[in-house]
């Protein structure tokens, strides 16, 4: 047995800043440039295994950069023309020319006048995945990477797994928040980025003498290929709960989607698992997995290969034991709640998964920053707590108001909103999930983007009692009205945009940042 002493984590979670960036959709990040072969390849060398319905290329020029939006366009690239949810790469084929394109890659045939070659594909999503990966010479081949997937907690366990293997110089990251690639880091701008874009970044993280990657893969991101064909080492399943209904249309078909990851169905399979068996999705996955698959099992459940156990919560820390088949610890966490032991235990499963001593492990966790937005502590020595969380599903907000509820001695006041363009089936059901779990809440914006803020709050409304929640459209007015009814020994949550250090409101783009507004806030009222 391992002393307690031995792993007291007594760093806090800090406000660590974060930067975001904002881009059209199908915009590409600008790493692209930097191709490890000192010889430009050609398209016949970069379609060759591809699924093809139609060449008309008319020359075999080489191939500088691999575009997805029309505006990126160089003389030498080759632009895929991607059908979107708002728009339609083929709609901007001409552009693509003008700016000095060598060919289209597209589903269409586009005739055979058409000014320049083109190469019409089954499935372009499919084909830029795989041409990124010849264009960047393989990059996935010289990494060892784990892919973590699930509805809450993608964010969590890939900052923690980084840090538990060997740190952010030293280990890639691709996820919410930022992107490192070998002591640099990028702002992020989606969760699971465009293949071409994942490519670009692997790419430049082994050119930066890193040997591992953690990557968060988003649904979306698996649906759409956006990390087809990547040979991922280690596949991670977290969770699933009721989200991207509007696009997915049945948890059947959201979980079917998830399981791709670790089936081979994205184009290659994983060399190992690990899996949440406290989920019971994450009990029909393991069920349900190839055979063969070595599989690294954690939770609360008894046969769990990493077990938490005799766990204690606490307004500042959470205890618990740790056992695995060869040892058990005592750990003490600054990270509050159930369901953050979930997390930590996910990314040391990760760890074993990957040949790392838990031993070792233990000992960095010592040294974990905390991850922004994601329960973090807004100020110390206040007569009650503040947190900003990302909770942004029924499911997240309902396990939020659990958690705080367990170690919060007086009341629970939350603020979040819905975000404007998004699945509408989920508002009235979180604002329920607040109205269950906390004593007073707060409804305000989070991001409306081009939906009326009155026809998001009409959706809320659709739940019981919603006439027991405050709706103030102004987030900052929302925030100072929810700490302005804080007593001694409550709890403030502001919940939904965790953090981001913006809001969106019908194409314009403003700075709003929940966690330094309320430190303003909370200076101007005398903390």
């Amino acid at each position: 047995m391992i002393g307690l002493a031995d792993f007291q984590i007594s760093t806090l979670l800090s406000a660590a800043s974060s930067r975001q960036s904002y881009s059209r959709q199908n915009t590409s990040i600008n790493v692209q440039s930097d191709r490890r072969s000192p010889m430009n390849p050609t398209l016949t060398q970069l379609i060759e295994g591809i699924e093809i319905v139609a060449n008309r290329h008319k020359n075999d020029a080489s191939v500088t950069c691999l575009i997805t939006d029309s505006r990126r366009v160089v003389p030498g690239a080759l632009f895929f023309a991607i059908g979107g949810l708002r728009t339609d790469g083929n709609h901007y084929v001409e552009e693509a020319v003008d700016r000095g394109a060598v060919a289209i890659v597209t589903e269409q045939d586009l005739g055979a006048h058409f000014p320049i070659g083109f190469v019409q594909v089954k499935d372009v999503r499919k084909a830029l995945a795989q041409i990124s990966r010849e264009f960047y010479d393989r990059p996935d081949e010289r990494l060892s990477i784990a892919g973590i997937t699930g509805t809450n907690g993608k964010t969590t366990v890939s900052m923690l797994t980084q840090h538990l293997i060997g740190g952010s110089d030293n280990v890639g990251l691709i996820g919410t928040i930022r992107y490192d690639i070998g002591k640099r880091t990028l702002p992020s701008f989606r969760t699971t980025p465009e293949s071409v874009d994942t490519f670009a970044l692997l790419s430049q993280m082994h050119s930066n003498d890193c040997e591992q990657v953690v990557m968060e893969v988003s649904s979306h991101g698996i649906d759409q290929k956006r990390v087809y064909g990547i040979d991922i080492d280690v596949a991670v399943f977290l969770n699933l709960t009721r989200d991207h209904i509007d696009y997915h249309k049945t948890m059947e078909s959201y979980y079917s989607v998830k399981k791709r990851l670790f089936t081979g169905e994205i184009g290659a399979k994983p060399k190992a698992g690990v899996i949440n068996i406290d989920c019971p999705y994450g009990k029909r996955l393991l069920s349900e997995l190839p055979r063969g698959l070595p599989v690294v099992t954690f939770g609360m459940a008894a046969n769990a290969i990493i077990r938490a156990s005799n766990i204690k919560l606490y307004a500042d820390r959470t205890e618990f034991e740790l056992s695995w088949p060869e040892g058990r610890a005592s750990i003490v966490s600054p990270l509050l709640g159930r369901y953050n032991v979930s997390n930590l235990i996910a990314a040391i499963a990760i760890g074993r998964a990957k040949g790392h001593e838990i031993a070792a492990m233990l000992l960095r966790l010592q040294a974990f920053p905390g991850v922004p937005g994601r329960m973090e502590k807004v100020k110390s020595n206040l007569p009650y707590n503040v947190l900003v969380d990302y909770a942004h599903t029924d499911d997240a907000v309902r396990l939020a108001c659990e958690m705080l509820s367990e170690i919060t001695e007086g009341r629970l006041i939350v603020v979040f909103g819905c975000g404007g363009d998004r699945d509408r089936t989920k508002r009235a059901p979180m604002l329920e999930a607040a109205l269950q779990g906390a004593d007073q809440v707060f409804v305000t914006a989070d991001n409306p983007r081009s939906e009326e803020l009155a026809q998001i709050f009409d959706d809320m409304r659709a739940s019981k009692k919603s006439e027991n929640a405050e709706f103030i459209e102004d987030r900052k007015r929302a925030i100072s009205l929810a700490l302005d009814s804080a007593m001694p020994g409550d709890c403030v949550l502001i919940a939904g945009k965790g953090h981001e250090t913006y809001q969106e409101f019908d194409g314009s783009v403003i700075p709003f940042d929940d966690a330094q507004v309320a430190r303003e806030l909370l200076s101007l009222k005398g903390y």
